[in-house]
């Protein structure tokens, strides 16, 4: 019997191998999921916004704007933009209306959200 059969006390064969490795993998992703959750949790931030505060550190002083945030998000989210607000709320990022295109809002970490994220890295890494 696999590991997979065994975790999920089941006698009797997968279907296919294609199907073992499947729950396998979803297994896998839960349990990562939990950990980085877990991690998250010590700082009051999400998935969402943890992937939306790296995405603005990488972005340096040009910052990024919202639509490219929504795009490059690994957890994708419906609303990006109380997302932010959310971030913002908390003083962890800023935001600023382009003076050439008044549609486009651009927004860019702080030192706080900066001095919040640097913790996590070692731990996330691992």
């Amino acid at each position: 019997m696999g590991p997979v059969r065994e975790k999920l006390k089941q006698t009797k064969a997968f279907e296919n191998a294609e199907v073992e490795l499947y729950l396998g993998l979803v297994m896998l992703v839960q349990r990562l999921n939990d950990r980085v959750n877990t991690t998250l949790k010590g700082a009051d931030l999400s998935q969402a916004q943890y992937n939306a505060l790296r995405i603005l550190r990488g972005a340096g002083s040009e910052g990024r704007a919202c639509n490219e945030i929504a795009e490059r998000m690994v957890h994708r989210v419906p609303d990006v933009t109380r997302l932010l607000d959310r971030l913002e709320a908390r003083g962890l990022i800023a935001r600023r209306r382009e003076d050439s295109d008044r549609r486009v809002v651009r927004a860019w970490i702080t030192k706080a959200g900066l001095a919040l994220l640097s913790p996590l890295d070692a731990p996330l890494a691992d």
